[in-house]
Protein backbone atom coordinates (compact mmCIF):
# COMPACT_ATOMS: atom_id res chain seq x y z
CA UNK A 1 0.00 0.00 0.00
CA UNK A 2 1.46 3.75 -1.19
CA UNK A 3 1.36 6.33 1.41
CA UNK A 4 -1.49 7.87 -0.73
CA UNK A 5 -3.94 4.96 -0.21
CA UNK A 6 -3.03 4.53 3.40
CA UNK A 7 -4.29 8.18 3.76
CA UNK A 8 -7.32 7.55 1.93
CA UNK A 9 -8.18 4.92 4.17
CA UNK A 10 -6.61 7.02 7.31
CA UNK A 11 -8.70 9.86 6.39
CA UNK A 12 -12.23 7.46 6.71
CA UNK A 13 -11.00 5.31 9.54
CA UNK A 14 -9.64 7.96 11.94
CA UNK A 15 -13.03 9.53 12.58
CA UNK A 16 -14.61 6.10 12.34
CA UNK A 17 -13.08 4.83 15.00
CA UNK A 18 -13.05 8.34 16.66
CA UNK A 19 -16.80 8.03 16.85
CA UNK A 20 -16.51 4.99 18.36
CA UNK A 21 -14.03 5.75 21.19
CA UNK A 22 -16.01 8.52 21.85
CA UNK A 23 -19.39 7.14 22.41
CA UNK A 24 -18.11 4.69 24.99
CA UNK A 25 -15.78 6.39 27.27
CA UNK A 26 -17.48 8.97 29.57
CA UNK A 27 -18.75 12.62 28.63
CA UNK A 28 -15.66 14.96 28.80
CA UNK A 29 -13.16 12.46 28.05
CA UNK A 30 -14.94 11.28 25.21
CA UNK A 31 -15.18 14.88 23.78
CA UNK A 32 -11.55 15.01 23.46
CA UNK A 33 -11.03 11.65 22.59
CA UNK A 34 -13.33 12.74 19.57
CA UNK A 35 -11.59 15.76 19.22
CA UNK A 36 -8.06 14.43 18.95
CA UNK A 37 -9.59 12.20 16.12
CA UNK A 38 -11.11 15.12 14.26
CA UNK A 39 -7.47 16.91 14.42
CA UNK A 40 -5.61 13.59 13.17
CA UNK A 41 -7.99 13.61 10.60
CA UNK A 42 -7.35 17.17 9.24
CA UNK A 43 -3.93 16.17 9.02
CA UNK A 44 -4.28 13.10 7.04
CA UNK A 45 -6.69 15.46 5.05
CA UNK A 46 -4.09 17.88 4.77
CA UNK A 47 -1.64 15.42 3.81
CA UNK A 48 -3.20 13.86 0.79
CA UNK A 49 -1.96 16.36 -1.79
CA UNK A 50 1.61 15.80 -0.74
CA UNK A 51 3.93 12.55 -2.30
CA UNK A 52 4.93 12.18 -6.19
CA UNK A 53 0.69 11.95 -6.83
CA UNK A 54 0.42 15.26 -4.99
CA UNK A 55 -1.05 18.20 -7.06
CA UNK A 56 2.02 19.62 -8.07
CA UNK A 57 2.96 16.71 -10.23
CA UNK A 58 -0.89 16.32 -11.35
CA UNK A 59 -1.31 19.64 -12.59
CA UNK A 60 1.99 19.63 -14.41
CA UNK A 61 1.04 16.59 -16.52
CA UNK A 62 -2.47 16.89 -16.63
CA UNK A 63 -3.18 13.04 -16.93
CA UNK A 64 -6.55 12.94 -18.00
CA UNK A 65 -9.60 12.87 -15.24
CA UNK A 66 -7.20 10.04 -12.88
CA UNK A 67 -7.22 10.96 -9.31
CA UNK A 68 -3.85 11.95 -7.49
CA UNK A 69 -3.99 8.60 -5.29
CA UNK A 70 -5.88 6.42 -5.73
CA UNK A 71 -7.29 2.83 -3.48
CA UNK A 72 -9.00 0.28 -5.87
CA UNK A 73 -9.64 -3.35 -4.47
CA UNK A 74 -12.57 -5.80 -4.50
CA UNK A 75 -15.83 -5.34 -2.03
CA UNK A 76 -18.47 -7.47 -3.31
CA UNK A 77 -16.82 -9.29 -6.24
CA UNK A 78 -20.08 -11.36 -7.67
CA UNK A 79 -21.77 -8.04 -8.40
CA UNK A 80 -18.65 -6.35 -9.60
CA UNK A 81 -18.43 -3.74 -6.95
CA UNK A 82 -15.26 -2.30 -5.57
CA UNK A 83 -13.96 0.10 -2.66
CA UNK A 84 -12.79 2.38 -5.11
CA UNK A 85 -11.21 5.92 -3.26
CA UNK A 86 -10.00 9.07 -4.88
CA UNK A 87 -9.04 12.03 -4.46
CA UNK A 88 -7.82 15.20 -7.14
CA UNK A 89 -7.92 18.97 -7.60
CA UNK A 90 -12.08 18.89 -7.17
CA UNK A 91 -12.61 16.95 -4.14
CA UNK A 92 -9.28 17.59 -2.37
CA UNK A 93 -10.36 21.04 -1.24
CA UNK A 94 -14.02 20.23 0.17
CA UNK A 95 -12.52 16.82 2.04
CA UNK A 96 -10.09 19.83 3.94
CA UNK A 97 -12.75 22.17 4.12
CA UNK A 98 -14.73 19.09 5.61
CA UNK A 99 -11.98 17.99 8.22
CA UNK A 100 -11.53 21.65 9.09
CA UNK A 101 -15.07 22.23 9.95
CA UNK A 102 -15.35 19.10 12.04
CA UNK A 103 -12.97 19.64 13.85
CA UNK A 104 -13.39 23.09 14.66
CA UNK A 105 -17.09 21.68 15.71
CA UNK A 106 -15.71 19.12 17.79
CA UNK A 107 -13.73 21.69 19.95
CA UNK A 108 -16.33 23.68 20.42
CA UNK A 109 -18.31 21.24 21.76
CA UNK A 110 -15.04 21.02 24.41
CA UNK A 111 -16.52 24.12 25.41
CA UNK A 112 -20.11 24.44 25.04
CA UNK A 113 -22.41 21.47 25.00
CA UNK A 114 -25.95 22.62 23.87
CA UNK A 115 -28.94 21.17 25.90
CA UNK A 116 -30.20 17.80 25.05
CA UNK A 117 -28.09 14.84 25.58
CA UNK A 118 -24.48 14.17 26.41
CA UNK A 119 -22.07 16.05 24.83
CA UNK A 120 -20.11 12.72 23.91
CA UNK A 121 -22.36 11.33 21.94
CA UNK A 122 -22.86 14.26 20.22
CA UNK A 123 -19.02 14.71 19.00
CA UNK A 124 -19.50 10.66 17.85
CA UNK A 125 -22.00 11.64 15.67
CA UNK A 126 -20.48 14.62 14.27
CA UNK A 127 -17.76 12.15 13.32
CA UNK A 128 -20.63 9.89 11.60
CA UNK A 129 -21.47 12.44 9.48
CA UNK A 130 -17.45 13.26 8.41
CA UNK A 131 -17.08 10.13 7.79
CA UNK A 132 -20.34 10.33 5.43
CA UNK A 133 -19.40 13.32 3.54
CA UNK A 134 -15.39 12.37 3.33
CA UNK A 135 -16.86 9.17 1.79
CA UNK A 136 -18.74 10.95 -0.79
CA UNK A 137 -15.94 13.03 -2.04
CA UNK A 138 -13.40 10.54 -2.02
CA UNK A 139 -16.02 7.31 -3.58
CA UNK A 140 -14.93 6.66 -7.61
CA UNK A 141 -17.67 3.66 -7.41
CA UNK A 142 -21.02 5.08 -7.84
CA UNK A 143 -22.25 2.42 -5.69
CA UNK A 144 -20.31 3.28 -2.58
CA UNK A 145 -20.89 7.21 -3.18
CA UNK A 146 -24.71 6.45 -2.96
CA UNK A 147 -23.73 4.27 0.28
CA UNK A 148 -21.85 7.33 1.59
CA UNK A 149 -24.12 9.80 0.27
CA UNK A 150 -26.87 8.11 2.50
CA UNK A 151 -24.30 7.74 5.94
CA UNK A 152 -25.02 11.72 7.19
CA UNK A 153 -28.95 11.42 7.23
CA UNK A 154 -29.84 9.55 10.19
CA UNK A 155 -26.78 11.25 12.47
CA UNK A 156 -27.65 14.45 10.95
CA UNK A 157 -31.32 13.48 11.74
CA UNK A 158 -30.19 12.88 15.83
CA UNK A 159 -28.27 16.17 15.87
CA UNK A 160 -31.52 18.35 15.31
CA UNK A 161 -34.02 16.07 16.91
CA UNK A 162 -31.94 15.72 20.12
CA UNK A 163 -29.83 19.03 20.17
CA UNK A 164 -31.61 21.19 18.72
CA UNK A 165 -34.06 24.39 19.08
CA UNK A 166 -34.05 26.80 22.07
CA UNK A 167 -35.59 27.67 25.56
CA UNK A 168 -38.42 28.62 24.09
CA UNK A 169 -38.85 26.24 21.02
CA UNK A 170 -40.70 23.27 22.01
CA UNK A 171 -39.29 19.83 21.48
CA UNK A 172 -42.20 18.82 18.59
CA UNK A 173 -40.72 22.03 17.02
CA UNK A 174 -36.95 20.72 16.48
CA UNK A 175 -38.66 16.66 15.62
CA UNK A 176 -40.81 18.17 12.91
CA UNK A 177 -37.38 20.06 11.56
CA UNK A 178 -35.66 17.08 11.49
CA UNK A 179 -38.83 14.93 9.86
CA UNK A 180 -38.26 17.26 7.09
CA UNK A 181 -34.89 17.11 6.80
CA UNK A 182 -35.25 13.54 7.00
CA UNK A 183 -37.97 12.68 4.19
CA UNK A 184 -36.54 15.47 1.86
CA UNK A 185 -33.14 14.13 2.33
CA UNK A 186 -34.98 10.27 1.50
CA UNK A 187 -36.76 11.84 -1.26
CA UNK A 188 -33.73 12.58 -3.06
CA UNK A 189 -32.22 9.26 -1.86
CA UNK A 190 -34.61 7.26 -3.84
CA UNK A 191 -34.30 9.52 -7.16
CA UNK A 192 -30.32 9.04 -6.84
CA UNK A 193 -30.24 5.49 -6.08
CA UNK A 194 -32.73 4.50 -9.45
CA UNK A 195 -30.37 6.99 -10.82
CA UNK A 196 -26.84 4.86 -10.23
CA UNK A 197 -29.52 1.87 -11.07
CA UNK A 198 -29.86 3.48 -14.47
CA UNK A 199 -26.33 4.03 -15.24
CA UNK A 200 -25.10 0.74 -14.07
CA UNK A 201 -27.24 -1.32 -15.44
CA UNK A 202 -26.88 0.04 -18.90
CA UNK A 203 -23.24 0.66 -18.71
CA UNK A 204 -22.52 -2.79 -16.91
CA UNK A 205 -19.65 -1.10 -14.66
CA UNK A 206 -20.03 1.48 -11.32
CA UNK A 207 -16.28 2.82 -12.07
CA UNK A 208 -17.03 6.56 -12.10
CA UNK A 209 -13.40 7.19 -13.84
CA UNK A 210 -14.51 4.35 -16.43
CA UNK A 211 -18.45 6.28 -16.70
CA UNK A 212 -17.07 9.64 -17.20
CA UNK A 213 -17.86 11.10 -20.49
CA UNK A 214 -21.11 8.65 -20.45
CA UNK A 215 -19.19 5.66 -22.36
CA UNK A 216 -21.24 2.94 -22.53
CA UNK A 217 -24.34 5.10 -22.57
CA UNK A 218 -27.11 5.99 -24.96
CA UNK A 219 -28.63 9.56 -25.33
CA UNK A 220 -31.68 8.33 -24.07
CA UNK A 221 -30.42 6.26 -20.87
CA UNK A 222 -27.90 9.57 -20.46
CA UNK A 223 -31.10 12.49 -20.31
CA UNK A 224 -32.76 9.66 -17.41
CA UNK A 225 -29.69 9.69 -15.82
CA UNK A 226 -28.98 13.37 -15.58
CA UNK A 227 -32.90 14.15 -14.56
CA UNK A 228 -32.87 11.35 -11.75
CA UNK A 229 -29.11 12.14 -10.86
CA UNK A 230 -29.71 16.01 -10.91
CA UNK A 231 -33.27 16.37 -8.66
CA UNK A 232 -31.50 13.97 -6.10
CA UNK A 233 -28.48 16.37 -5.86
CA UNK A 234 -30.81 19.58 -6.35
CA UNK A 235 -32.53 18.09 -2.83
CA UNK A 236 -29.10 18.15 -0.98
CA UNK A 237 -28.27 21.33 -2.45
CA UNK A 238 -30.76 22.64 -2.27
CA UNK A 239 -32.20 24.19 -5.46
CA UNK A 240 -35.41 26.52 -5.48
CA UNK A 241 -37.90 24.70 -4.94
CA UNK A 242 -36.64 21.94 -3.68
CA UNK A 243 -35.25 23.81 -0.26
CA UNK A 244 -38.28 24.42 2.38
CA UNK A 245 -35.88 21.80 4.44
CA UNK A 246 -33.05 24.01 5.25
CA UNK A 247 -34.53 27.08 6.73
CA UNK A 248 -36.65 24.79 9.28
CA UNK A 249 -33.58 22.70 9.82
CA UNK A 250 -31.06 25.63 10.49
CA UNK A 251 -33.26 27.45 12.89
CA UNK A 252 -33.80 24.60 15.43
CA UNK A 253 -29.89 22.68 14.64
CA UNK A 254 -27.86 23.42 17.23
CA UNK A 255 -24.74 25.81 15.90
CA UNK A 256 -22.31 23.10 15.03
CA UNK A 257 -24.86 21.53 13.36
CA UNK A 258 -25.71 24.16 11.51
CA UNK A 259 -22.04 24.64 10.95
CA UNK A 260 -21.63 21.27 9.41
CA UNK A 261 -25.09 21.11 7.62
CA UNK A 262 -24.21 24.80 5.78
CA UNK A 263 -20.29 24.41 5.25
CA UNK A 264 -19.87 21.14 3.71
CA UNK A 265 -23.22 18.88 3.59
CA UNK A 266 -24.64 21.15 1.18
CA UNK A 267 -21.82 20.53 -0.98
CA UNK A 268 -22.24 17.00 -1.36
CA UNK A 269 -25.41 17.88 -3.89
CA UNK A 270 -23.28 20.30 -5.48
CA UNK A 271 -20.23 18.05 -5.69
CA UNK A 272 -22.30 15.30 -6.66
CA UNK A 273 -23.59 17.52 -9.63
CA UNK A 274 -20.20 18.14 -11.06
CA UNK A 275 -18.83 14.39 -10.49
CA UNK A 276 -21.31 12.46 -11.31
CA UNK A 277 -24.35 14.08 -12.69
CA UNK A 278 -22.12 15.98 -15.49
CA UNK A 279 -19.53 13.82 -15.38
CA UNK A 280 -20.99 10.52 -15.95
CA UNK A 281 -23.86 12.03 -18.00
CA UNK A 282 -22.91 15.04 -20.16
CA UNK A 283 -25.41 14.38 -23.24
CA UNK A 284 -27.84 14.98 -20.50
CA UNK A 285 -25.83 18.01 -18.41
CA UNK A 286 -25.90 20.03 -22.23
CA UNK A 287 -29.10 18.93 -22.36
CA UNK A 288 -30.50 20.18 -18.83
CA UNK A 289 -28.02 23.24 -18.53
CA UNK A 290 -31.01 26.07 -19.31
CA UNK A 291 -33.66 24.58 -16.91
CA UNK A 292 -30.74 24.34 -14.25
CA UNK A 293 -30.03 28.11 -15.14
CA UNK A 294 -33.01 29.28 -14.95
CA UNK A 295 -33.80 27.37 -11.18
CA UNK A 296 -30.09 28.79 -10.09
CA UNK A 297 -31.08 32.68 -10.85
CA UNK A 298 -34.76 32.04 -9.21
CA UNK A 299 -32.91 30.58 -6.13
CA UNK A 300 -30.79 33.66 -6.08
CA UNK A 301 -33.31 36.06 -6.52
CA UNK A 302 -36.69 34.09 -4.37
CA UNK A 303 -33.45 33.26 -1.61
CA UNK A 304 -32.62 37.48 -1.01
CA UNK A 305 -36.30 38.48 -1.36
CA UNK A 306 -37.06 36.42 1.16
CA UNK A 307 -34.37 37.25 3.47
CA UNK A 308 -35.37 41.08 2.99
CA UNK A 309 -38.14 40.12 4.84
CA UNK A 310 -37.37 37.83 7.30
CA UNK A 311 -36.73 38.92 11.30
CA UNK A 312 -35.17 36.09 12.97
CA UNK A 313 -31.10 35.91 12.75
CA UNK A 314 -30.74 32.14 11.98
CA UNK A 315 -33.37 31.78 9.32
CA UNK A 316 -32.39 34.76 7.66
CA UNK A 317 -28.95 33.58 7.67
CA UNK A 318 -30.39 30.09 6.43
CA UNK A 319 -32.25 31.68 2.83
CA UNK A 320 -29.03 33.36 2.48
CA UNK A 321 -27.54 29.74 1.68
CA UNK A 322 -30.31 29.00 -1.02
CA UNK A 323 -29.17 32.51 -2.59
CA UNK A 324 -25.41 31.72 -2.48
CA UNK A 325 -25.94 27.68 -3.58
CA UNK A 326 -27.69 29.32 -6.48
CA UNK A 327 -24.57 30.99 -8.20
CA UNK A 328 -22.85 28.01 -7.47
CA UNK A 329 -25.51 26.27 -9.79
CA UNK A 330 -25.40 28.78 -12.30
CA UNK A 331 -21.50 28.40 -12.72
CA UNK A 332 -22.37 24.65 -13.19
CA UNK A 333 -25.39 25.12 -15.17
CA UNK A 334 -22.96 27.21 -18.03
CA UNK A 335 -20.82 24.45 -18.42
CA UNK A 336 -17.95 26.23 -18.89
CA UNK A 337 -14.12 26.49 -17.39
CA UNK A 338 -14.89 29.75 -16.30
CA UNK A 339 -18.20 28.91 -14.75
CA UNK A 340 -16.89 25.11 -13.09
CA UNK A 341 -14.22 26.63 -11.53
CA UNK A 342 -16.73 29.72 -10.18
CA UNK A 343 -19.19 27.06 -8.54
CA UNK A 344 -16.25 24.87 -7.00
CA UNK A 345 -14.46 28.22 -5.02
CA UNK A 346 -17.83 29.61 -4.58
CA UNK A 347 -18.71 25.86 -2.58
CA UNK A 348 -15.33 26.61 -0.56
CA UNK A 349 -16.11 30.12 -0.21
CA UNK A 350 -19.71 29.27 1.49
CA UNK A 351 -18.43 26.82 3.34
CA UNK A 352 -15.93 28.74 4.97
CA UNK A 353 -18.32 31.63 5.45
CA UNK A 354 -21.64 30.96 6.48
CA UNK A 355 -19.99 28.29 8.99
CA UNK A 356 -18.15 31.07 10.55
CA UNK A 357 -21.84 33.48 10.27
CA UNK A 358 -23.52 29.97 12.23
CA UNK A 359 -20.95 30.26 14.73
CA UNK A 360 -21.99 33.90 15.77
CA UNK A 361 -25.63 33.39 15.70
CA UNK A 362 -25.15 30.64 17.69
CA UNK A 363 -23.06 32.98 20.19
CA UNK A 364 -25.43 35.95 19.79
CA UNK A 365 -28.62 33.72 20.39
CA UNK A 366 -26.33 32.25 23.38
CA UNK A 367 -25.74 35.54 24.96
CA UNK A 368 -29.51 37.31 24.39
CA UNK A 369 -31.99 34.27 24.32
CA UNK A 370 -33.12 35.13 21.17
CA UNK A 371 -32.73 35.30 17.23
CA UNK A 372 -34.99 37.89 16.95
CA UNK A 373 -33.53 41.37 15.47
CA UNK A 374 -35.44 43.60 16.95
CA UNK A 375 -34.40 42.09 19.98
CA UNK A 376 -30.32 42.46 18.89
CA UNK A 377 -29.84 46.02 17.88
CA UNK A 378 -26.98 47.92 19.73
CA UNK A 379 -25.03 44.77 19.89
CA UNK A 380 -21.39 47.09 18.59
CA UNK A 381 -22.43 49.39 21.89
CA UNK A 382 -22.04 46.28 24.40
CA UNK A 383 -19.82 43.75 22.69
CA UNK A 384 -18.30 45.44 19.97
CA UNK A 385 -15.60 42.33 19.39
CA UNK A 386 -18.12 40.09 18.31
CA UNK A 387 -20.48 42.72 15.83
CA UNK A 388 -17.18 43.71 14.25
CA UNK A 389 -16.73 39.91 13.63
CA UNK A 390 -20.41 39.30 12.19
CA UNK A 391 -20.03 42.56 10.32
CA UNK A 392 -16.51 40.90 8.88
CA UNK A 393 -18.85 37.85 8.05
CA UNK A 394 -21.46 39.45 6.59
CA UNK A 395 -19.10 42.01 4.67
CA UNK A 396 -17.41 38.14 3.01
CA UNK A 397 -21.02 36.55 2.66
CA UNK A 398 -21.84 39.49 0.17
CA UNK A 399 -19.00 39.42 -2.24
CA UNK A 400 -16.92 42.33 -1.31
CA UNK A 401 -13.64 42.19 -3.69
CA UNK A 402 -10.60 40.53 -1.59
CA UNK A 403 -12.70 38.19 0.29
CA UNK A 404 -13.69 34.95 -0.35
CA UNK A 405 -17.45 35.31 -1.22
CA UNK A 406 -16.10 37.35 -4.29
CA UNK A 407 -14.71 35.00 -6.69
CA UNK A 408 -17.45 32.08 -6.72
CA UNK A 409 -20.22 34.64 -7.32
CA UNK A 410 -18.79 37.32 -9.88
CA UNK A 411 -17.54 34.95 -12.45
CA UNK A 412 -20.76 32.54 -11.83
CA UNK A 413 -21.99 36.06 -13.98
CA UNK A 414 -19.29 36.42 -15.71
CA UNK A 415 -19.10 32.65 -16.90
CA UNK A 416 -23.29 33.05 -17.85
CA UNK A 417 -22.76 36.37 -20.04
CA UNK A 418 -19.59 34.67 -21.49
CA UNK A 419 -22.14 31.71 -23.25
CA UNK A 420 -24.22 34.49 -24.69
CA UNK A 421 -27.22 34.64 -26.33
CA UNK A 422 -31.07 35.81 -25.04
CA UNK A 423 -31.39 33.27 -22.37
CA UNK A 424 -28.04 33.44 -20.61
CA UNK A 425 -27.71 37.38 -20.71
CA UNK A 426 -30.47 37.41 -19.16
CA UNK A 427 -29.90 34.97 -16.41
CA UNK A 428 -26.52 36.95 -16.03
CA UNK A 429 -27.69 40.39 -15.39
CA UNK A 430 -30.89 38.85 -12.85
CA UNK A 431 -27.98 36.70 -10.97
CA UNK A 432 -25.98 40.32 -10.48
CA UNK A 433 -29.26 41.98 -9.54
CA UNK A 434 -29.52 39.12 -7.08
CA UNK A 435 -26.18 40.10 -6.36
CA UNK A 436 -27.04 43.83 -5.04
CA UNK A 437 -30.22 42.19 -2.88
CA UNK A 438 -27.61 40.15 -1.01
CA UNK A 439 -25.59 43.12 -0.36
CA UNK A 440 -29.36 45.13 0.59
CA UNK A 441 -30.44 42.13 3.08
CA UNK A 442 -27.15 41.56 4.75
CA UNK A 443 -26.61 45.86 5.44
CA UNK A 444 -30.30 45.70 6.90
CA UNK A 445 -29.44 42.77 9.17
CA UNK A 446 -25.93 44.80 10.48
CA UNK A 447 -27.87 47.77 10.66
CA UNK A 448 -30.65 45.97 12.86
CA UNK A 449 -28.33 44.08 15.21
CA UNK A 450 -25.03 46.34 15.65
CA UNK A 451 -26.42 50.05 15.22
CA UNK A 452 -29.02 51.66 17.26
CA UNK A 453 -29.77 51.67 20.88
CA UNK A 454 -29.27 48.94 22.60
CA UNK A 455 -32.02 46.61 23.06
CA UNK A 456 -33.04 45.34 26.62
CA UNK A 457 -31.74 41.34 25.52
CA UNK A 458 -27.92 43.20 24.86
CA UNK A 459 -27.81 45.89 27.47
CA UNK A 460 -25.96 43.94 30.19
CA UNK A 461 -23.55 41.72 28.22
CA UNK A 462 -20.36 41.52 28.60
CA UNK A 463 -17.72 42.50 26.19
CA UNK A 464 -15.67 39.66 26.25
CA UNK A 465 -15.11 36.73 23.69
CA UNK A 466 -14.30 33.52 25.16
CA UNK A 467 -10.97 31.56 23.99
CA UNK A 468 -12.70 28.40 22.74
CA UNK A 469 -15.08 30.72 20.79
CA UNK A 470 -11.89 32.29 19.46
CA UNK A 471 -10.27 29.41 18.38
CA UNK A 472 -13.14 27.78 16.47
CA UNK A 473 -13.64 31.09 14.68
CA UNK A 474 -9.80 32.38 13.64
CA UNK A 475 -9.49 29.88 11.37
CA UNK A 476 -12.38 30.62 9.27
CA UNK A 477 -11.41 34.32 9.33
CA UNK A 478 -8.04 33.41 8.18
CA UNK A 479 -9.20 31.52 4.91
CA UNK A 480 -12.22 34.17 4.16
CA UNK A 481 -9.21 36.38 3.43
CA UNK A 482 -6.57 33.93 2.35
CA UNK A 483 -8.91 32.69 -0.38
CA UNK A 484 -10.26 36.34 -1.39
CA UNK A 485 -6.48 37.24 -1.93
CA UNK A 486 -4.74 34.24 -3.08
CA UNK A 487 -8.11 32.01 -4.91
CA UNK A 488 -5.19 30.07 -6.49
CA UNK A 489 -5.24 28.02 -3.49
CA UNK A 490 -8.43 26.52 -4.40
CA UNK A 491 -8.63 27.58 -8.04
CA UNK A 492 -5.25 26.08 -8.56
CA UNK A 493 -5.50 22.52 -8.06
CA UNK A 494 -9.21 22.38 -9.32
CA UNK A 495 -7.82 23.50 -13.20
CA UNK A 496 -6.44 20.36 -15.10
CA UNK A 497 -9.10 18.17 -13.60
CA UNK A 498 -12.24 20.80 -14.70
CA UNK A 499 -10.13 21.34 -17.91
CA UNK A 500 -10.26 17.52 -18.36
CA UNK A 501 -14.03 16.99 -17.70
CA UNK A 502 -14.89 19.47 -19.91
CA UNK A 503 -12.93 17.71 -22.48
CA UNK A 504 -15.56 15.13 -22.21
CA UNK A 505 -18.55 17.15 -21.75
CA UNK A 506 -17.68 19.25 -24.89
CA UNK A 507 -16.23 16.49 -27.21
Amino acid sequence: MTTGQFLLVAVLALPALGAAVAAALPDRVGRLAGTAAAALTLVAAALLASGDSGWTAYTASTPGVLPWHRLDVAWVPDLDLRFHLGVDGISYPLVVLTALLTLLCCGYSLWRVPGGGRGNVLVALLLVIEVGILGTFLALDLVLFFLFFEVVLLPMYAVIAGWGGSGEDSETTRRAAARKFALYTLFGSVLLLVGVYVVVSAAGTADIVALTGGTGLSRGTQLAAFTLLGLAFAVKSPLWPLHTWLPDAHTQAPTVGSVILAGVLLKMGTYGLVRVAVGVAPEGARWAAPVLGVLAVAAIVVGSLVCLAQDELKRLIAYSSVGHMGFVLLGIATLTATGIQAALIGNVAHGVITGLLFFLAGAVKDRTHTGELAGLSGLRETTPRLAGLLAFAAIASLGLPGLAGFWGEAFAVVAAIQVGGALWTTLGVLAAVGGALTAAYLLRLLRRVTHGRPAPTVAGLSPGIAGAELAAWAPLVLLALAIGLVPTLVLGVAEAPVAALLEVVHP
